[in-house]
């Protein structure tokens, strides 16, 4: 692996102390401890917040309950809805370097990938549903012989949404925008190690003149985050993060009837099939497997392939592999760069020291890169010879690592691919894109890319089995956030819709 230049960069001006929380449309102190945000290249704490206290998330419940209830945000007409919304857009287009820059920072994706994927995405993700929310029956007739009815999707109430690190503004803006626009409020509470940008969405809500208590922004820990679940002014969770903690989610939620949807972790297979172009498909393992230092919950973590072309697949993934930079994020050149914490480069180098204790062949990687005393890198990884009982295999790493697994034919190949907790994503490589569809119909996961194509965001997101429940993006994720409402009409009447 080669190592970019390192940097001086000094901390930029809006690195800076952060000492209230946005609730209700100002900026209040926090009652609670202070989160330090510690950079994942240098190791230095880069910023201070306030970590909400219980009593604090209830404040920010109630600014988002009273907001509801006695607010102007759920009557406006959908039009003036969706025009704080496009400002929000535009004051976003506005801010992307900005906003990589503050990503990089905080949890250490690769500058070029912040800017062309953290600080792009979240615009898209406003633009996507702005056009879907112009053409969505909010309101419909529907008749039948038995009569009918008018359907209307009403907000589904306050919603808690509570975001993860390793995407923090596109996840943030997955839950928050339809939810807005559907005529929900919004306490936000984002990862304590990227509470940064959750500030700058919370300023870009307040410049583009939302009304108070529609957006409430409250980093926080634990113990005050299960209390925002929990809390009886909440009408829904959307949650991003752990399959653990989604878990505990869904039980609370699930004492009071609260609507819930998970987003959790993943173990995606990429299967390839003997007539897969492997310099096409290598090609697509860079991003779809090592994207954003290996955190992303749908990277293609596992590759299946069969014995014909095993050698050839791993002596081109070693060679991609070894050509990653890894070093200094800030650094354009740079390829790879830290785990967000000391905890998960311990956890990423315990499935590593796993993976040789039980048999695997290390390709290549598996230690620290030579040159970086600071910062929690962990060289890029592949191990063939995986056998599907291996950890490396079974449990989520969340960081830059990739196991290997030979399969007989096609039959075990999606038998291999389906043998998992999980059903987040998963990816099929072949010449013939008919046999492609036709695999990838018998893969128990959410999503399946032919060849390396994303889904878009016009098309629902989310997993099967352990990996979460409900879909974001598209009609389905505005969906998410309305309550369904049908009213009896006599035959004679006509409603102006």
């Amino acid at each position: 692996m080669k190592a970019p230049e390192a940097t001086g960069t000094a901390v930029p001006s809006w690195m800076v102390a952060h000492d209230r929380l946005f609730i209700g449309g100002r900026w209040v102190p926090g009652t609670g401890e202070v989160i330090e945000v510690v950079s994942p290249t240098t190791e230095q704490v880069i910023a201070r917040v306030p970590s909400a206290s219980v009593a604090d998330m209830a404040l920010a419940v109630q600014a988002a309950r009273h907001a509801l209830d006695t607010g102007p945000w759920p009557q406006l007409e959908l039009a003036e809805r969706l025009a704080l919304v496009a400002e929000l857009a535009r004051l976003m287009r506005a801010e992307q370097e900005a906003i990589a820059q503050l990503i990089t920072a905080e949890m250490g994706c690769p500058i070029t990938q912040s800017r062309t994927i953290q600080a792009v995405t979240p615009v898209r993700v406003v633009e996507s549903y702005l056009q879907i929310a112009r053409q969505h029956p909010f309101r419909e007739i529907r008749r039948s012989s038995t009569g009918a009815a008018l359907v209307t999707r009403e907000p589904v109430g306050v919603v808690a949404a509570v975001t993860p690190w390793n995407v923090p503004l596109g996840i943030s803006t997955q839950k928050v925008v339809p939810a807005l626009i559907a005529g929900c409020t919004v306490v936000l509470k984002p990862a304590p190690q990227t509470p940064l940008v959750g500030y700058l969405l919370a300023q870009l809500v307040e410049r583009a003149g939302f009304p108070p208590g529609v957006l409430n922004v409250v980093p926080a820990d634990r113990a005050a985050s299960e209390r925002l679940v929990s809390h009886p002014g909440v009408d829904k969770v959307t949650f991003t993060g752990s399959t653990a903690a989604g878990r505990r989610i869904a039980a609370l939620c699930g004492n009071d009837l609260r609507r819930v949807s998970l987003e959790l972790g993943g173990k995606s297979a990429a299967v390839v099939l003997d007539d897969a172009d492997l310099e096409q498909a290598v090609a697509a393992l860079q991003m779809g497997a090592f994207r954003n230092n290996g955190q992303v919950c749908t990277l293609k973590t596992r590759i299946l392939v069969s014995p014909r072309r095993e050698a050839e697949l791993v002596e081109r993934l070693a060679a991609m592999v070894g050509g990653l930079a890894v070093g200094d994020p800030r650094q354009d050149a740079t390829d790879i760069g830290p785990v967000v914490s000391a905890d998960q480069r311990a956890r990423v180098e315990g499935y590593i020291a796993s993976g040789r204790d039980e048999g695997a062949t290390l390709v290549t990687g598996g230690g620290r890169p030579a040159g970086q005393d600071r910062g929690w890198f962990v060289e890029p990884t592949v191990f063939s010879d995986v056998s599907p009982d291996m950890l490396v295999s079974r449990e989520e790493i969340f960081g830059p690592v990739v196991a290997v697994t030979r399969y007989r034919d096609e039959a075990e190949a999606v038998a291999l691919a389906n043998d998992t907790p999980y059903g987040l994503s998963g990816a099929v490589f072949t010449a013939d894109l008919e046999r492609g569809l036709r695999v990838a119909g018998r893969m128990r996961t959410g999503v399946v890319e032919l060849n390396g194509a994303p889904i878009g965001l016009g098309a629902p997101f989310g997993g099967f089995k352990d990996s979460g429940l409900g879909r974001e993006n598209g009609p389905e994720g505005l969906d998410a956030f309305t309550e369904l409402r049908s009213i009896g009409l006599p035959g004679d009447f006509r409603p102006t819709l």
